[in-house]
């Protein structure tokens, strides 16, 4: 999910102008209340002088899919119902495009029978779910003794959640998770998680970093969270922005964790908003699957994995807890600990340029994977925020010619959070209790 970037000047100024040309209304302020009063409903919105915090989180709790945010205005998606919540801000509104303006077409509905179900031209090189499962099979066959896929379970349409572990560790090594595509379009991140699955695979024996780090870690690797809105995202050939899972109207896997879900604002009650949190915590079964697995990692009473990236898209942004309060500290997580986050997180965008912050720095966001990995279980968890810095819904779908070159420009973060998993604290020169 889209952050803390603002949208294009050239891409918002395109946008209007299209818009004014086919409108009747073309003289009319953009800016204007009765503007947006009078505008299709459901669509992409500027919305301006957001300057804090606490006025991103006002917007936020409204349940609109957050596209891009920065420190003087946002870009939302807002169905028809959240419109007057929107009004009521008092910010200035921009009405920038119908929703589908983004991807040049109506979102088309599934057709009957079999389904197109491919990338769409310029996106090839991206794997479906039948692609990923041959590559991942291909590289455990490739890599027997090294490399081994399991799955933790079934989506709600009863698709596999692969599992790849990777080591040559001794047993009882620091354990390091890697979660890909919580939400659905965000397709640049199940790529992520086949580089770390080829990388730490293909170069074990011949690449001294990889060597070293498969030699004493044990990685593991679960690169789609959300296969089914994935399918469903591309299933007709063109893509639709879809977010959520595919359980009912769909749930926004990152709003359902069990750690202060609901409470505190980023999330909806509203089945049909993409920020949709679900009935109750861990509602979803796609959250369910990873949560039991996290648990069955728990060996003698100690939590084996010790750190954990879940990869979204877009913003480049490094994300730490918690995202459900503005402290920097609460309940389980000391000053210590705050500093830890901050110093590795600052370390690893040191290598791939993103920007380090706490999660709640942007707004307040309730039931996600970070807040439940850390509280519930004590694991370093992080958000990436991937490719590209800002854009629009757009920017969920760059061309298959950067996958290699985003992939790969984690590998150092990577690499540095590995290095740190026997103990994180490590970073601010404070030991681990035995």
């Amino acid at each position: 999910m889209s952050r803390f970037r603002r949208v294009p000047t050239a891409l918002a100024v395109g946008i209007c102008l299209a818009v004014s040309l086919a409108s009747p209304a073309a003289g009319t302020d953009q800016r204007s209340t009765n503007h947006v009063e009078q505008a299709t409903p459901a669509g992409v919105y500027l919305v301006e002088d957001t300057d804090t915090r606490a006025l991103r989180t006002q917007v936020a709790n409204l349940g609109v899919d957050v596209l891009t945010a920065d420190d003087t205005s946002m870009t939302v998606v807002a169905a028809a119902e959240q419109l007057t919540g929107l009004r009521a801000t008092g910010r200035p509104l921009t009405f920038l495009a119908e929703r589908e303006a983004y991807f040049g077409g109506a979102p088309e509905e599934a057709p009957d029978g079999p389904s197109i179900n491919a990338f769409p031209n310029g996106y090839q090189d991206y794997h479906d779910f039948a692609e990923l499962t041959s590559a991942l099979q291909r590289a455990a066959d490739d890599h027997p003794g090294l490399a081994a896929l399991s799955t933790i379970g079934t989506s709600v349409e009863g698709r596999n959640l692969w599992l790849m572990s990777i080591t040559r560790a001794p047993a009882g090594s620091p354990e390091v998770l890697f979660t890909c595509q919580q939400h659905a379009r965000e397709h640049l991140t199940r790529e992520m998680c086949l580089r770390i699955v080829n990388r730490f695979t293909d170069g074990y024996g011949s690449d001294p970093a990889v060597t070293r780090l498969v030699d004493s870690r044990i990685i593991r690797v679960i690169p789609s969270v959300n296969p089914d809105g994935a399918e469903y995202d591309h299933a007709t050939g063109s893509f639709r922005g879809w977010r959520k899972n595919r359980q009912g109207q769909g749930t926004d896997l990152n709003r359902n964790w069990g750690h202060q879900w609901g409470c505190c604002g980023g999330s909806s009650s509203s089945p049909s908003s993409d920020t949709y949190r679900g009935t109750g915590a861990f509602s979803a079964i796609e959250t369910q699957r990873v949560r039991n697995y996290v648990a069955s990692r728990v060996v003698g009473g100690e939590q084996r994995i010790t750190a954990h990236i879940d990869f979204h898209t877009y913003s480049e942004l490094i994300l730490w807890p918690y995202g459900y309060t503005y402290s920097d500290t609460g309940p389980g997580l000391s000053a210590q600990d705050a500093a830890a986050f901050r110093a590795l997180g600052t370390q690893m965008a040191q290598t791939n340029g993103y920007t380090p912050q706490q999660s709640s720095d942007l707004y307040i966001t309730d039931g996600s994977i970070n807040d439940w990995m850390w509280a519930a279980h004590g694991i370093y968890s992080y958000t990436f925020e991937m490719y590209p810095r800002s854009g629009g819904l757009n920017g969920f779908y760059p061309i298959d010619d950067v996958i290699g070159r985003e992939t790969a420009r984690n590998d150092a973060a990577v690499d540095l959070l590995l290095s740190y998993a026997d103990c994180v604290p490590r970073v601010i020169g404070a030991s681990c209790g035995v």
